[in-house]
């Protein structure tokens, strides 16, 4: 934390950028476009057949879920420092809900080991058929699935902390808060999957805001004068309530 705090603000905006990068990629393969291509919603045998058939490629998801997660964690540091000047409640509460998302994001990922172990061990299982061995890897992919929701539910939450933080700072554009809280407000719906689905695409669209805001903090980062005021703005602020406190008790 001493070497992330030591980063001059522009530098912290573009590995913020540069993590963000890191961590949507492997997220969006690993979690939904590799799982797409493999499991069939409704047909336990379909799904086991195709994930027998590539079984390379079903790892390659849950290395891809894996390294997610490390670049979420490894973000989150860098964002508690990058927005810590606009107010040390409103950066510990965005790194709650970060760790909350994580949380969510790593247990989606546990939900899917057992499922090369229940199909590919089958003759182990004796009390089982092999249609209920099938009938049990997907109802673990499908667990998968909801707890992916519920981290993308939380990751919009945060996102829209970060929207509200941003608007509150002075060293960055306040339209890049606007749009990032509209792209957590999209992300958010998936509290209930119902609503995401029948919003569906144009909850997800609103994750363009995202994209601005990762465009800006790596092409311009951060007003550096601007943070640097707000910062000890910030900290003279908690200094004087602090006293205040110790003079009341």
């Amino acid at each position: 934390m001493k070497k992330i705090r030591a980063m001059s603000p522009r530098t912290l905006a573009r590995i913020a950028f540069v993590l963000g990068f890191l961590e949507g990629t492997p997220s969006v393969w690993g979690e939904l476009r590799i799982p797409g291509m493999l499991v069939v919603s409704t047909d336990a045998a379909a799904t086991a057949a195709n994930i027998l058939a590539n079984e390379s490629l079903f790892r390659l998801g849950l290395a891809l879920g894996v390294l997610a997660v490390a670049f979420n964690i490894a973000r989150t540091p860098v964002l508690y420092v990058l927005f810590r000047p606009v107010g040390r409640i409103a950066a510990l509460l965005m790194a709650f809900f970060a760790l909350i998302a994580i949380a969510l994001q790593a247990g989606s990922i546990l939900l899917e080991l057992p499922v090369l172990v229940v199909l590919k061990s089958g003759k182990d299982f004796g009390a089982f058929s092999a249609e209920q061995l099938q009938s049990l890897g997907l109802l673990f992919l499908r667990w998968n699935g909801q707890a992916f929701n519920l981290y993308l539910a939380f990751f919009g939450i945060l996102c829209m902390i970060v929207g509200v933080i941003i608007c509150k700072s002075t060293f960055l554009p306040r339209i890049l808060g606007v749009l990032e809280f509209l792209a957590g407000l999209g992300y958010a719906t998936y509290l209930w999957p119902p609503l995401a689905n029948a919003l569906y695409p144009y909850n997800l669209a609103l994750g363009v805001g995202e994209l601005a805001l990762g465009f800006w903090l790596l092409v311009f980062g951060v007003n550096v004068e601007r943070w640097n005021e707000q910062a000890r703005a910030t900290k003279l602020l908690e200094a004087q309530r602090a006293g205040e406190g110790r003079e009341s008790e």
